[in-house]
Order: C-alpha cells, then sequence, then structure tokens
C-alpha cells in the first residue's frame, strides 16, 4: 500500500508548502498531495482554502490577491519552530519535482469558487514540465475532472467525495475516471472489491491514526492519503 502525503507532511510541517513536500518524500512518501486555486494575476497557486486567513498571517481571498501579494506572507501556521515558509506557486512545487520519481496528486479546488481555466492552465503547465504519466487530479467538482479528461483524456482521474455515494465504482467509470479517493469513514472491503474489479485504484483521506491505517490496509486500498507519512511507513512497512 502506497503512502502520500497530503499537503506534504501536514502533521509536522506547514501544510502545502515546500519545506512540507521535501519533509513528506524525505520520510519515504510514495506521493504527495496538494490543492491549487489562481491568483487574481492568474498564477496556479498551492494552498487549500479559498482564503489566506487560516494558514498565513495574511488576509483575504486568493482570487483577489496577485501572486506578489502572496509572496509576501508568512505560511508557516502553527509551526512555530519553522522560520518563513511562502506561499507556494506551482511551477516552484514543478521546479523541484521534475528529476524526482514520485508522483503528484493535485487537487483542484474550484468546488466553492469556479477559476476560469484553471484545469488547461494546469495542465498546460504538466505538459511543460513531462510530469503527466506521475499526475492524478481529483477534485470535489466532479465537472472539473469530466473537463479535465475533455482536454486530455489521457490524464488519471479521481473522484473524491465526502458522503456516501451509491455504487461509486459505477459513477466513477462513467465519469471516466480512474480512482476514488472517498473519505475514509467511506471505505469498506465491499467497495474496495467493487473498485478493483471494474480496474480502479482507491485511495482514502485524511488517514492518521493507526488504527484506522490497519483497517484501510485490510480493506486492500491501495494507498491513503495521511498528514503522517512516516508514522504510516513505520506502521505498515
Amino acid at each position: 500500500m502506497e503512502i502520500i502525503g497530503h499537503r506534504g507532511a501536514a502533521g509536522t510541517c506547514p501544510e502545502n508548502t515546500m519545506v512540507s513536500f521535501q519533509r513528506a518524500i524525505e520520510e519515504g512518501a510514495s506521493g504527495i498531495e496538494l490543492d491549487v486555486h489562481l491568483s487574481k494575476d492568474g498564477e496556479i497557486i498551492v494552498i487549500h482554502d479559498e482564503t489566506v486567513d487560516r494558514t498565513t498571517d495574511g488576509k483575504g481571498y486568493i482570487g483577489e490577491l496577485t501572486y506578489k501579494d502572496l509572496r509576501k506572507l508568512n505560511a508557516k501556521y502553527k509551526f512555530k519552530e519553522h522560520n518563513k515558509c511562502m506561499v507556494p506557486s506551482l511551477p516552484e512545487v514543478f521546479e523541484w519535482a521534475k528529476e524526482k520519481t514520485f508522483f503528484i496528486n493535485i487537487e483542484l479546488k474550484n468546488n466553492v469558487i469556479e477559476y476560469p481555466l484553471l484545469e488547461w492552465k494546469v495542465i498546460d503547465l504538466v505538459h511543460q514540465y513531462g510530469l503527466k504519466d506521475r499526475i492524478v487530479f481529483s477534485s470535489f467538482n466532479h465537472n472539473s475532472l469530466a473537463r479535465v479528461l475533455s482536454y486530455d483524456s489521457r490524464f488519471e482521474t479521481a473522484v473524491l467525495y465526502s458522503h456516501k455515494l451509491f455504487e461509486p465504482w459505477q459513477y466513477a467509470k462513467h465519469l471516466g475516471s480512474e480512482g476514488l479517493h472517498p473519505n475514509s469513514r467511506n471505505v469498506t472491503e465491499v467497495v474496495v472489491k467493487a473498485a478493483h474489479k471494474e480496474g480502479l485504484k482507491v485511495r482514502p483521506y485524511t488517514v492518521n491514526k493507526k488504527e484506522e491505517m490497519l483497517e484501510m490496509k485490510k480493506a486492500g486500498c491501495d494507498a491513503i492519503v495521511t498528514d503522517y507519512p512516516k508514522r504510516a511507513i513505520e506502521l505498515l512497512k
């Protein structure tokens, strides 16, 4: 079972920052999960919320701030032991990742605010860096996944969902997706077996407790998304 660092190693580092991504890979994660929005001037920004209020020392919506504005902020969040952590752009992450081998789960964060052409901008950047085979797109906005596949059907997409779906494997197959990224409370052996029968991978989020990690492994999940990659690797190796 693969281990994916949720927003990097968000349990021990400021989430969605370069230090967090680097920590996850240093700890042995197979991949990282990150979130993308668009700034006022159209830059692809790596951050979870629609605003900077929770995770930085600033205030305001991502879409109302320029890239220059965002780079002035300190994103170290609650981790006092860290020095200033900048809000990264997706090109910055790709520049670091391009010579490595781990995969990247990009969550398209347009389920609250629909950013025009977000999917196309991200896809174009992926192609620029030659990372297509290392990318998985997910989103709570399933129309966004459909747009990804309409732009380029060769990409892997995964249905992200927090509530129970009826036969989610059939839903994902109808959408053209190759994976399910459910909230871990919606994972059962029945779901995993049915998904595997349809050729889908199951990667639940956010699995932080040891007993839950073991439950996901027992259910047959292909990967887990966790804030604590080191904890998961030590437990499940």
